[in-house]
């Protein structure tokens, strides 16, 4: 028996899934544990309400900007609620309010906060915006907070540069000055609104205690605080503030603002990789390729081995089966008879053809198994003499058929 001169070699699914399965279980491993570490153990920033705090010395907290504030001979003084910051104010005064603050989120808190003489700095308030600052309006699609450049007039912002702004951009009312553009608008907003000038700031991360000393956040933070002898800082506490209720709980972050923006290039730069890593893979699997196979094992080699291992286990049974389904095979297409003919039809035409007796064809071809080595020897004898008597006929002497 002769090889087929050549096979298909190609990479099956089943292949492909071996090799990447790993690979695979390596990256959702990776990405699981990213994912409950950032959900189950990240810090929550709102934990204690103490998010813009000019008191907390956490990364979240606005203690160092209060430090410098005072050490430039401004006053800050840190209020809880609405009717606190109304025993201080004056119109020489700022009032700086952070949208964590529960206040901004009830109407009459907003009111009361909207009716004072001080200046007025809303930091990332967006909640009662009109009440607050009437005229400016937030824009609905959220801006990354990144580093920007002041690109407008106002004095403060162009001696600081850039700075760390967005997520929020605004719409300002006419005669307003907007600085640190996106594409969505100013995520700076300055005007006059009668006797008090209102600032409104898209986000207040430039001025925490993590980024206070990156780009010219701590020039810009400083600028638009001390402009005045006394800042009133309306910070958050757990006190009872009047609501009425449960009051609203102030807007987290979102999860991809706490990326730092080296890794979102990396992310970006690592999934360009993979990408590219396969489209070249994919270009070795196209057509079949055949290769040749060097080895031509012959017929009688293949039977030869056959028989060894037929003889190594003894199995004399499955050996005389062998050969009589081969004569079977043989017989019935020299007796003009089809494959499917039964026994008692192959056994009369063959006996008709060659004389011998039905009997004994009979026991040749159906019969039981041989006991020894040298029964099944004379089996294969007397099969091979049957075949030989059928091919030259019956012998002289031989009864007619």
């Amino acid at each position: 028996m002769t090889a087929p001169a050549s096979t298909p070699v190609s990479p099956t699914a089943r292949d492909l899934w071996r090799r990447v399965r790993g690979v695979l279980l390596v990256v959702l491993i990776v990405l699981f544990a990213a994912v409950a570490t950032t959900l189950f153990t990240g810090e929550d920033e709102y934990a204690d309400r103490r998010y813009l705090d000019p008191d907390d010395t956490t990364l979240w907290g606005t203690a160092a900007l209060a430090e410098l504030l005072r050490d430039e001979g401004v006053r800050v003084a840190r209020v809880t609620t609405p009717e606190e910051a109304a025993k201080l104010a004056t119109p020489d005064s700022l009032l700086a309010v952070p949208y964590t603050h529960l206040a901004v989120y009830n109407d009459r808190s907003a009111a009361r906060i909207a009716a004072l003489p001080s200046d007025l700095l809303l930091i990332g308030v967006t909640e009662n915006l009109g009440v607050l600052a009437p005229g400016v309006k937030a824009e609905k699609a959220a801006v990354r907070v990144r580093s920007r450049e002041p690109e407008c007039p106002l004095p403060e912002a162009r001696r600081a540069g850039s700075a760390y702004l967005g997520r929020w951009a605004f719409r300002a009312p006419p005669g307003a000055t907007g600085c640190y553009p996106s594409r969505h608008g100013p995520t700076l907003v300055r005007y006059r609104h009668g006797e008090r000038t209102i600032t409104v700031l898209g986000d207040g991360d430039f001025m925490t205690n993590q980024h206070l000393g990156e780009d010219g956040n701590a020039a810009l933070a400083m600028n638009l605080t001390g402009r005045h002898p006394l800042l009133i800082w309306l910070a958050e506490d757990s006190e009872d503030l009047g609501y009425d209720g449960d009051p609203p709980t102030p807007p987290r972050k979102r999860l991809v603002d706490l990326i730092p923006e080296g890794v979102r290039w990396a992310v970006v730069q690592l999934g360009v990789a993979v990408l590219l890593a396969a489209l070249w893979q994919a270009r070795r699997l196209g057509p079949v390729v055949a290769e040749r196979l060097p080895v031509v094992v012959r017929a009688a080699e293949t039977v030869e081995g056959r028989g060894r291992l037929y003889r190594a286990r003894r199995a004399r049974d499955r050996a005389a089966a062998a050969l009589r389904r081969g004569c079977l095979d043989r017989v019935p297409p020299r007796l003009g008879l089809p494959h499917g003919a039964g026994p008692d039809e192959i056994i009369s035409s063959l006996a008709a053809r060659t004389g011998e007796d039905p009997a004994e064809l009979r026991a040749l071809l159906y019969g039981p198994a041989p006991a020894d080595d040298a029964a099944l020897v004379a089996l294969a004898a007397r099969l091979d003499e049957v075949e030989d008597r059928l091919r030259r006929g019956p012998q002289a002497g031989s009864p007619a058929p």
